[in-house]
């Protein structure tokens, strides 16, 4: 995060390249995945825009954090023990991340539909019970309460607070929920139509989907750790 540009057309250029990213992170994939499937029969016209219902509430809470950030800091910069500490975090969670996803595959049957792996999802299983707008929405925002999402929202908003305020901070927030948006929209019409769709094409689709999780999730890692 310490090489965030300084121009500002370029920053929030990257910020919503990290909204695209953060939106594949495989707790999000998996939590998505859970409220499309709970919804899928109860309400299925609700189900389709889970990711972006979820995306939205998350969101909210980075954007929310950009602000606060940026009227607190004037011309402070994170110190290095906290972007080290950030780093090593996000390895083991992706280590872990990409373990369970490769572990779902192997566990689920051939021919039926692997659903996606993830840690805070299986730790607030049942939050991804909820079937109002609203509630989806608040379940998004409490994903975001974490090391991992919190670190991110606060390195751009320090950047763009620097750069011209806090209200250009408080936009790159909504940049970045706007990126975020794409990918986990995108992620609830997939699992969407692979329910509707409860075929063999659509177990392989899932499985290759849950594959390619793990094996970029274990990549990013050790990738991340060979530049520590």
């Amino acid at each position: 995060m310490s090489s965030l540009p300084t121009h500002w057309l370029a920053l929030v250029a990257v910020v919503f390249l990290l909204g695209l990213k953060h939106g594949l992170d495989p707790d999000h994939l998996a939590a998505i995945d859970g409220l499309t499937r709970f919804n899928a029969k109860r309400r299925p016209r609700l189900s389709r825009w889970s990711g972006l219902l979820f995306s939205a509430g998350h969101g909210v809470v980075v954007t929310l954090v950009a602000i606060a950030v940026a009227t607190m800091a004037t011309r402070w910069h994170a110190p290095q023990w906290l972007e080290n500490a950030g780093t090593w975090i996000s390895i083991g969670f992706l280590t872990l991340l990409g373990a369970a996803n490769l572990a779902a595959v192997a566990r689920t049957p051939r021919g039926e539909v692997v659903r996606a792996a993830g840690i805070r999802s299986r730790l607030f299983e049942r939050l991804t019970r909820a079937e109002h707008p609203v509630l989806i929405a608040a379940v998004g925002a409490a994903f975001a309460i974490s090391f991992d999402t919190i670190s991110q929202a606060v390195m751009f908003s320090i950047t763009g607070s620097n750069l011209a305020g806090w209200l250009f901070a408080a936009l790159l927030g909504v940049v970045f929920t706007a990126g975020m948006i794409a990918t986990d929209a995108l992620s609830g019409l997939w699992v969407s139509h692979l329910l509707r769709r409860a075929d063999a094409r659509a177990a392989a689709a899932s499985r290759l989907m849950s594959l390619a999780i793990a094996f970029t999730s274990l990549a990013i890692a050790a990738l991340a750790a060979a530049r520590q």
